[in-house]
């Protein structure tokens, strides 16, 4: 494969997408850091000044951010729990099992993560509802799953297949079962893949609006993306307060990223050449 011709430009090209991603980022955390007064002002400031921690007092001062806190970090833990419960014996069968309908599911669990969220809203209410789960840590567990089960599975599926067969077949004739094939084989060589989608559930859990919006009609379950919605007033904004709250959720998303960001990309991209 030939070398670039003009490296510079790729690299110029990749420094302004990079820019445009972190723009707004800067600018949450600038608002944030303004005065309640200036954030509006007429001619904005790139940095602002003076600096204050204002907004951040008042948001951490309100006792509804950390209860929201506690629901967001329940919420996506029990979404990570249930997504590798449940995605990690889904994948094996599809990887291992020969069965008829097996590409037939891959293609369904391809089509599932098509429809927006706000599309399973609805009839999700309605089955909560009937079930007495809505309002629940369950029922919005359950809700987020939906959108991260399916991800899961085609993401592990390709990495199971690239599992060489040969070391199962050599540890069932060395008397281990199939769980502990499973247990002691197979998962150690999937880490970076359930890594990758426990990263990527967790964020999917922290991050999801609409299930919590409608799903969730008391505020001691309602995670902090919908605490949010509650600055935007029919009288006016919290730009400060709602930057500064907007910027202290993204600390979590961050930090887990940049700890595990080896470990996501490796496990997007392991097994890809025998999916």
């Amino acid at each position: 494969m030939k070398p670039a011709r003009h490296p510079w430009l790729l690299t110029a090209i990749a420094v302004l997408i990079t820019v445009a991603f972190l723009l707004p980022i800067y600018w949450m955390v600038k608002t944030s850091l303004t005065e309640p007064d200036r954030i509006l002002a007429g001619s904005p400031r790139w940095i602002p000044a003076p600096l204050t921690t204002e907004n951040y007092s008042a948001a951490l001062e309100d006792d509804a951010l950390l209860q929201a806190l506690r629901n967001s970090l329940v919420i996506s833990c029990g979404v990570v729990a249930i997504t590798l419960l449940l995605g990690v014996p889904i994948s094996y069968a599809l990887a291992r099992v020969r069965m008829r309908g097996s590409g037939a599911m891959v293609l369904a669990l391809l089509v599932a993560q098509l429809p927006p969220s706000i599309v399973l809203a609805a009839p999700l209410f309605i089955l909560e509802r009937r079930a007495g789960i809505d309002d629940t840590y369950i029922g919005l567990i359950a809700a987020d799953t939906t959108l991260t089960l399916p991800f899961a599975v085609i993401v592990l599926r390709p990495v199971l297949r690239g599992v060489p067969r040969e070391l199962e077949e050599a540890a069932l004739v060395d008397g281990c079962g199939l769980t502990g094939v499973l247990l002691r084989i197979v998962l150690p060589l999937m880490v970076p893949g359930l890594v990758a989608v426990a990263g990527l559930s967790f964020l999917i859990g922290w991050g999801e609006f609409v299930f919590g919006l409608t799903l969730a009609q008391d505020p001691d379950v309602q995670p902090v993306t919908v605490l949010l919605n509650a600055f935007v007033g029919q009288h006016g904004t919290s730009w400060g307060r709602l930057m500064a709250t907007a910027t202290l959720i993204s600390i979590p998303v961050v930090c887990i990223f940049a700890i595990f960001q080896r470990f996501i990309v490796g496990g997007l991209t392991a097994g890809s050449i025998r999916g």
